[in-house]
């Protein structure tokens, strides 16, 4: 963590440093001019008492696992936090990998004006990402019971197509083949039939959790307004987002979340390639889902023709329209929470 000295508004900062670990903990001080004023090692529980006795600082720390807790501690203390990505803290260290060489890199990083910032997330909304997070955990587990059961039973003869859909299939042909199929073979399977109900049971615990818990928020309520934006997608702006304040537009979070092409610009020449996928993914991947939930409604109903959506299946491959509405619906939901409005037109998407 780096952290600036500030004893007037308008004076110049001088800028400290802590790399976060589990146990020992790296200082590093630097002067406004950029001199280094001290590099010190610390156990974690000196950390808190050491910040404590310094004046006012800006304090930078990697984005990290536990930084967060760490910010909203230094918080209190009366400092101001700053959490950088660690990819952009990389271009700072020198030839040398080490927590000091760390330390002092993000120094660096935090003290330039053009850096970018991570929010700090409160703990109710860190509670809410651990219940969406153990979902998606949860649903992997099921997944991967679910098709090792299909490998195990295709080696004998039982064929099931992918999916939780067919599950009941393999029941089936499970139940159907105790007397031709060895008994161990039936008895395994049986117990992962076992698991993937009670991790069924589970996730749907934790649905019930996360639509009770979107129930509670008008934010949550008002993105639910729009086509393709259930609880869980909800849930997921309210857990994993900083604030709407944060971005200028809506372009701005759908940069954030990755779904904007990368440029290859060079000479005034604009060129521009494939989705970047370099964002916040949980969001992003619901939100495509949601894109692919609206795209199937009009592909059944009939897109209203002349309407954006119809145009671009005229003559879009469906996963590119799927990226592109996806677009759409996060500027939607920058728009939503920073004009505190409903969806104001349901149809126009799958119309």
């Amino acid at each position: 963590m780096g952290c600036g000295q500030q004893e007037e508004r308008h004076e110049k900062r001088h800028h400290h440093c802590i790399d976060l670990a589990k146990r020992v903990f790296h200082a590093h001080g630097a002067h406004a001019d950029g001199g280094v004023a001290f590099r010190k090692r610390m156990a974690r529980s000196q950390v808190l008492p050491f910040l404590a006795r310094q004046p006012t600082c800006v304090v930078a720390m990697e984005a990290c696992a536990s930084a967060h807790e760490w910010g909203r501690a230094i918080r209190e203390l009366g400092h101001e936090v700053r959490l950088i990505p660690p990819s952009y803290v990389k271009p700072y260290v020198k030839r040398q990998k080490n927590d000091t060489a760390d330390a002092e890199a993000i120094a660096e990083a935090g003290s330039r004006p053009t850096m970018r910032f991570v929010a700090v997330k409160t703990e109710e909304q860190q509670a809410r990402s651990m219940v969406f997070r153990t979902r998606d955990l949860l649903v992997r587990q099921r997944t991967q019971l679910i098709n090792a059961l299909r490998g195990h039973l295709a080696e004998h003869g039982v064929i099931a197509p992918q999916g939780p859909a067919h599950l009941k299939t393999l029941a089936a042909a499970i139940d159907a083949a105790e007397s031709t199929m060895p008994q161990l073979v039936v008895d395994v399977g049986r117990v992962y039939l076992e698991q993937v109900d009670r991790l069924s049971c589970e996730v749907a615990e934790l649905e019930k959790i996360l639509r009770r818990e979107a129930q509670c928020g008008e934010d949550t309520r008002r993105l639910q307004t729009m086509p393709g934006v259930g609880p869980i997608t909800a849930m997921a702006v309210e857990a994993f987002a900083p604030p709407m304040s944060t971005f200028k537009r809506g372009r701005d979070f759908a940069a954030w979340l990755g779904l904007v092409p990368i440029q290859h610009s060079t000479g005034g020449k604009q060129q521009l390639g494939r989705t970047s996928k370099m964002g916040q993914r949980d969001i992003r991947r619901l939100l495509i889902i949601g894109a692919m939930s609206v795209i199937q409604w009009a592909s059944r109903r009939g897109a209203r023709p002349g309407s954006w959506l119809a145009r671009m299946l005229d003559r879009k491959p469906l996963m590119l329209v799927a990226m592109a509405l996806a677009n759409k619906m996060a500027r939607s939901v920058w728009a939503i929470l920073t004009k505190k409005e409903d969806y104001r037109d349901l149809g126009s998407a799958a119309a």
